[in-house]
């Protein structure tokens, strides 16, 4: 699982630098918050180490979707409709 979380995260993070010069679409940037929440949600139920789901990796994912997300609320006033990078947990 951890192999597997990993690789998941590192799959999004080089799409995100592909796209580094490129702000990213309103419904990319929906999907993409999506699927990395849960993805870390789910692997956490699943009991992959902290130190795996915190990773270098999923920090700069993490970083990225938020700064998308705080330009995409600037700029398109309710545009995310609710989707944010916060954990309701936070």
């Amino acid at each position: 699982l951890q192999q597997w979380y990993s690789s998941s995260m590192k799959v999004i993070c080089m799409w995100l630098a592909d796209r580094l010069d490129l702000q990213l679409h309103i419904y990319q940037l929906k999907t993409l918050i999506k699927i990395v929440k849960k993805t870390y949600r789910d692997f956490r139920l699943q009991g992959v180490l902290e130190g795996t789901l915190n990773s270098k990796t999923y920090d700069t994912v993490h970083s990225r979707l938020t700064v998308e997300e705080a330009t995409v609320s600037v700029t398109d006033a309710g545009g995310l409709q609710g989707i944010t990078m916060k954990d309701s947990d936070e």
